[in-house]
């Protein structure tokens, strides 16, 4: 017999057309995921339910989430775990640039969980991981999605800077407003200099943010987060759609359509961001090595027509 009084499951969302996708079944996406078991490492592919694992890892393309699974913050809209982390893996930096060399990787994307229990916030095992992989895969370029390091941001950032990652990512993930009912372990001003101190440190360290859209942001706020990314120098902008994870975590307010994540892009680029990844199903890792190369280019162009100077005639 039915239980009648038992409490009702929570009604799902039902998602539009424009931001399904098709289970992953094919080769490519099972030998991708045989090989991060073997080698004992995370993705965030896979922890974060992102729904483009199936094309990423069909095409051999993962983000590879280092020191550990457990995160020690609980934000609205993540679906890592939370709790109190285990110890730092030492083989993991050697792990990780194994995977990058057997998969012949040419772009890799490091990600981690935040690590507010440690000393140095994680940075010192960021090191480890780029200076893996400069040894095991020195034509792989390395990009970095990293936290906050809260407390603990410069001599972070000094460390990482040393060491030569060449894209330094780290997600605003959304406006202000939102802060501390989506991200209230974070400050949005605090992941705005941390990029800036990016630049300062050096200048040729390609820098990139993204946010998630469908939290109840308005327009001219996703404005403001824009002109705020630009006075900070960031060079490359990602904008996708949030997707609930759980019925525990924060819902979506709406989902925008494709048109408006257009409209979004065309702004960004008349801002003049180098470049800018606008479409429900962007996430910060997706076609980054595609990205990272239209990037450069991009950069390469803007110093070339600066150099390029008018000719004045004489009379």
């Amino acid at each position: 017999m039915n239980d009648m009084s038992a409490a009702p499951r929570p009604e799902r969302q039902r998602k539009p057309d424009w931001i399904r996708v098709k289970a992953p079944v094919t080769k490519g996406y099972h030998e991708t995921r045989k090989l991060m078991r073997d080698l004992n490492l995370n993705t965030v592919c896979e922890e974060a339910a992102c729904p483009n694992i199936g094309e990423c890892w069909t095409k051999k393309h993962a983000t590879v989430m280092i020191l550990g699974d457990v995160c020690t913050r609980a934000c609205a809209f993540c679906n890592v775990k939370t709790g109190m982390p285990r110890k730092v893996d030492p083989l993991e930096p050697e792990h990780v640039a194994i995977a990058a060399a057997k998969m012949g990787l040419e772009h890799i994307v490091i990600t981690s969980v935040d690590r507010d229990d440690l000393p140095d916030g994680g940075a010192g095992q960021f090191v480890k991981v780029i200076n893996a992989l400069r040894r095991e895969a020195p034509n792989t370029t390395i990009e970095i999605l990293t936290p906050d390091f809260r407390g603990k941001m410069r001599p972070s950032i000094e460390a990482i800077c040393e060491a030569g990652p060449d894209v330094f990512n780290h997600n605003l993930e959304t406006v202000p407003r939102l802060y501390p009912t989506i991200r209230p372990g974070a400050r949005y001003y605090a992941s705005l200099r941390l990029l800036e101190e990016v630049k300062a440190h050096d200048p040729l360290i390609f820098t990139k943010s993204g946010m998630m859209l469908g939290l109840g942001e308005q327009r001219l706020e996703v404005h403001q987060v824009m002109d705020d990314m630009r006075s900070a120098q960031i060079d490359f902008v990602t904008l996708g759609q949030y997707l609930q994870p759980t019925p525990k975590h924060a819902k979506v307010v709406d989902f925008v359509s494709p048109k408006v994540f257009d409209a979004y892009g065309s702004i960004a680029r008349a801002k003049g961001f180098l470049q800018v990844a606008s479409s429900p199903l962007t996430r910060s890792s997706y076609h980054a090595g595609e990205d990272f190369a239209e990037m450069q280019a991009a950069r390469a162009a803007k110093l070339d027509k600066g150099k390029t100077r008018p000719v004045v005639k004489k009379a």
